[in-house]
């Protein structure tokens, strides 16, 4: 397993955001958009929360940044977790790419998630994040992790 994960989603443009993973072996980069999959964010926080839990799932995130989709894939094992990125070309979503994978224990990549969130929550005012990704900060999700992680410490 991967121990070296990093997640960075960059401060909202225009109703735009760079994200970016990063492990050992791998990088990928890219731009997302905030419609028409509006909740994307609430919803990583979400599949977070149930990977700390104790049922293994298997979720799929979509997320575009038009015409490309992107179908963030959590899968969860035992105390292992594992993220595919798969990138659309189109929105007909006829052929995909696998641009991004890693494995390893779902507490470390909640972590690496909870990290880039808590900055964006950090910038939020300065950074206009409301009118800049045309929606609010997914605030009841963030904190709701944030307890989770809290809890899974002890």
């Amino acid at each position: 397993m991967e121990n070296n994960f990093e997640v960075s989603f960059n401060s909202p443009q225009c109703g735009w955001m760079s994200i970016g993973f990063k492990d050992d072996v791998t990088e990928f980069n890219s731009t997302t958009a905030h419609a028409p999959h509006s909740r994307a964010l609430s919803e990583i926080l979400q599949i977070l929360i149930r990977l700390l839990g104790a049922l293994d799932f298997q979720e799929t995130l979509r997320w575009n940044r038009d015409p490309e989709e992107f179908d963030f894939v959590f899968t969860k094992k035992g105390d292992e977790a594992f993220l595919e990125i798969y990138q659309y070309p189109t929105e007909e979503r006829l052929e995909k790419e696998l641009v991004f994978a890693h494995a390893d224990d779902c507490k470390n990549v909640a972590e690496a998630f909870f990290t880039t969130f808590a900055q964006l929550y950090e910038d939020r005012e300065t950074d206009e994040f409301e009118f800049n990704w045309h929606q609010p900060f997914p605030f009841e999700e963030f904190k709701a992790l944030e307890s989770k992680l809290q809890i899974s410490e002890s």
